[in-house]
C-alpha cells in the first residue's frame, strides 16, 4: 500500500495525488476529476498520509498499517454520523491499543473519511508493496 503520494489540503474537502512539489506549494491533482491545480503554501497545509500516525499505548500505528488492519477485519465501516461511543467501539476493534487520551473523535473520522475516499476509488492494494 502506497500512500506517499496522498495528501490533505487543509481548507480543501477529500484528498490530492501530489504531482509535483515547488518552492512556493504543491501542484495536486483532484483523484476524480485527474484536474491538476497549484496549491500554495501561503495559504494551505498539506499532509502527506504516509507521515500520519496513531498514538498507541506503546508507540504509533503508521496510516498503512491501520488501513492494513480495516482491509484484514472486513468489518464495515459505521456512518460517520454515528455516536462517537459507536466511533470509538469501532475503531477499538481495529487498533485495540490506541491511545484513549491522544486520539480524538475527529481523528477517528478522518481516518474512516480517508479509508472510504481511497478505498471507494480501488486505490488501496493491500498487496502492493513500496
Amino acid at each position: 500500500m502506497v500512500l506517499k503520494d496522498f495528501v490533505a489540503v487543509s481548507g480543501l474537502p477529500g484528498l490530492y495525488k501530489m504531482v509535483t512539489s515547488r518552492s512556493n506549494g504543491l501542484v495536486v491533482e483532484d483523484i476524480d476529476t485527474g484536474k491538476t491545480k497549484f496549491v500554495s503554501i501561503r495559504k494551505h497545509q498539506f499532509t502527506p498520509l504516509d507521515t500520519v500516525a496513531i498514538y498507541t499505548d506503546v508507540d504509533a500505528c503508521e496510516m498503512k498499517e491501520v488501513f492494513q488492519k480495516i482491509i484484514t477485519l472486513e468489518i464495515s465501516i459505521p456512518p460517520l454520523s454515528s455516536s462517537p461511543k459507536e466511533l470509538f467501539g469501532y475503531f477499538a476493534q481495529i487498533l485495540p491499543d490506541y491511545d484513549r487520551d491522544q486520539v480524538m473523535i475527529s481523528d477517528v473520522k478522518k481516518v474512516l473519511k480517508w479509508y472510504t475516499f481511497l478505498n471507494e476509488r480501488n486505490l488501496l492494494d493491500s498487496d502492493e508493496e513500496e
